[in-house]
């Protein structure tokens, strides 16, 4: 009787979604060493690179199914590069160092944030309501910095003049990160699904209009987000209270 010989299984990992990763990692790594060397503007958009190359790489896994637990840890490390310790250092550099300890604080609160939401979202994955993010996306967050940044830069503003509201804005960032505020993951939106050709249209358009004034629009966008989720919570909690009354 003939024995069998052990499977041997090979471990490694899937290449394609992680060469994303990799690219949105190293765009925050470019943002960061941009900022040292007084390229704001580029760091800015070193950012935003990296939110659509991390956008990209799930959406590859998904479609090749390549999904893996290891692809998943990457993912949040690159995150916590591009936009937990990037948009924090950038900000500090750009506008902070002549505030000492305070712009130290307020770039470090954003980091920090960025570093707790993930882990949050890392340790509920499984059990969260997948219509909704608890706490504001950290790419979202740093969209907002960068995207403040690259406006500032373009339009010419004197660094001290809006030094504060720079500051302002960071702490905000990093506080909706850990809040409980609930923003819509769009998750419920098909997009395999078919649409009327005016939608495709109006989705042009769109696209469009945003890359004609990218920075302003970027921006806007990512600041009506993070408004968005203390008004969907306040919406929800109100129907809550409403059904329990009924």
């Amino acid at each position: 009787m003939t024995q069998k010989k052990p499977s041997i299984r090979h471990r490694g990992i899937y290449l394609l979604p992680n060469l994303f990763t990799t690219g949105a990692m190293f765009a925050g790594f470019y943002s960061m060493t941009s900022a040292i060397n007084g390229r704001f503007e580029t760091a800015a958009i070193a950012i935003f690179v990296a939110m659509i190359l991390d956008g990209l790489d799930g959406r590859v896994a998904r479609m090749t199914n390549t999904q893996s637990e290891f692809g998943v840890q990457y993912d949040s490390l690159s995150d916590m590069v591009s936009f937990g310790v990037a948009p924090g250092l950038v900000m500090y550099l750009w506008a902070f160092e002549s505030l000492g300890k305070l712009g130290l604080f307020a770039a470090f609160v954003h980091t920090a944030g960025g570093a707790l939401r993930l882990a949050r979202f890392n340790t509920q994955v499984e059990v969260a309501d997948k219509r909704y993010f608890q706490g504001l996306p950290s790419p979202a967050a740093a969209a907002i910095l960068a995207g403040g940044l690259w406006i500032s830069v373009e339009m010419g503003y004197d660094v001290e003049a809006i030094k504060y509201i720079a500051l302002v804005l960071t702490i905000s960032t990093g506080l909706l990160m850990v809040s409980n505020f609930r923003y819509s993951s769009f998750k419920e939106i098909d997009l395999k699904g078919r649409v009327p050709f005016v939608v495709a249209i109006v989705v042009m358009l769109g696209i469009g209009f945003v890359m004609a004034q990218a920075e302003i629009m970027l921006f806007l966008l990512a600041l009506g987000y993070a408004i968005s989720g203390p008004v969907i919570t306040l919406l929800i909690l109100k129907k809550k209270r409403k059904n329990r009354k009924a």
